[in-house]
């Protein structure tokens, strides 16, 4: 029997986010830092800043997305930035990420928002191929450039 369940999360939440979170940031070659990942996912709940989506399976956490509100002013509508997505690499396979997807997407076209847009390293071959999958279509219109204000900092 699947007992996956995906939904928002709360604040409640966050001792099951932090490891995942944290285990996010490693994959992107980060130090594991949980207690910095806690006050990072903290300020976001507290300040509304994101809208976070975590996915369980047989109770325990296994993965989330993170996304962020941004405007379109071409299209002067709603936009959302979908900054993390990470599922446990014991449960990938699965669906996970497809689920959390998914989710994310329900809850961008609740909001009325005109879309989702992200970003993965260009060696990421997983995750592209998931977003595709799924639907995403890679841009091939727009450049995307970056600006580093910190250079102690890494994107």
């Amino acid at each position: 029997m699947d007992t996956r369940v995906v939904r928002q999360a709360t604040v409640a939440d966050l001792d099951d986010l932090v490891p995942l979170f944290d285990a996010y940031r490693q994959f992107y070659r980060q130090a594991s830092d949980p207690e910095r990942a806690r006050r990072f996912l903290l300020g976001r709940f507290e300040h509304n800043q994101s809208v976070i989506f975590i996915a369980f399976e047989d109770g325990a956490a296994i993965g989330f997305t993170q996304l962020y509100p941004s405007f379109s002013s071409v299209g002067t509508a709603r936009i959302f930035i979908l900054n993390d997505l990470f599922v446990s690499p014991e449960t990938r396979r699965r669906g996970v990420g497809a689920a959390l997807l998914q989710t994310a997407a329900e809850y961008g076209r609740r909001l009325a928002a005109i879309r989702l847009v992200l970003s993965t390293e260009v060696a990421n071959a997983n995750a592209q191929a998931l977003y595709e999958k799924t639907g995403w279509k890679r841009d091939t219109v727009f450049c995307v450039y970056q600006l580093a204000l910190d250079p102690a900092t890494r994107p």
